[in-house]
């Protein structure tokens, strides 16, 4: 892994541009991000994500080409990028445990988040970017088959990371994606923020 500035994150973001759109198209879509929790500890990264976040808002990158395919978000891999905060070891849907996303993590997914987008010139909505929760109850409007039916927070429940922050601002877990305190519009929002506010200085 290699620890990266969001400058450098936006730089191999764009690099990688190309071959990520061509990638999208070829499964008939445009690019996609998705947010994650690891489900692991703050310290503990993985190569399953193309971008991992540190319990401290650090940032790290498993490769230098983010349109290699990475096993980070099931039958969505192609043309998509996989970012995860390192926490959740233990989370419920009740109680984020032990290792909840960290104020740290929580700017630096937004700001993260932000610099990929700005990189492949993707609008940062839920059409295009989804926490791994969302993207398994196909909330994009996809109409992706998975085996076994979809398995995010309104089914199955299996993948439901960052549904809830554990934060003020999204405080409990629901399963009402267009609730403004679920943990995927937060995250959009303060991405948004950051790429207006990086526009003004």
């Amino acid at each position: 892994m290699k620890k990266v500035t969001f400058d450098e994150l936006g730089r191999i973001a764009s690099d990688s541009r190309e071959a990520i759109w061509d990638a999208a198209r070829a499964h008939g879509r445009e690019p996609k991000v998705y947010l994650h929790w690891s489900a692991g500890h703050y310290f503990q990264k993985f190569s399953d994500y193309h971008v991992n976040i540190t319990g401290d808002g650090k940032i790290y990158v498993s490769t230098d080409n983010l349109a290699d395919v990475l096993a980070h978000t099931y039958y969505r891999n192609s043309g998509s990028i996989g970012i995860s905060l390192c926490c959740c070891a233990g989370a419920t849907t009740n109680n984020l445990g032990d290792e909840p996303p960290t104020p740290q993590q929580i700017e630096a997914i937004a700001q993260a988040t932000c610099a990929v987008a700005d990189g492949l010139w993707l609008t940062i909505d839920r059409e295009h970017v989804m926490t791994h929760g969302e993207a398994a109850d196909n909330a994009d409007g996809l109409d992706i088959d998975y085996p076994g039916g979809p398995y995010g927070p309104q089914n199955t429940c299996e993948r439901w990371d960052l549904q809830y922050l554990g934060t003020d601002e999204s405080g409990e877990y629901t399963v009402d994606y267009d609730d403004p305190a679920t943990g995927g519009n937060v995250l959009r929002g303060k991405a948004n923020w950051y790429r207006e506010h990086s526009k003004k200085g």
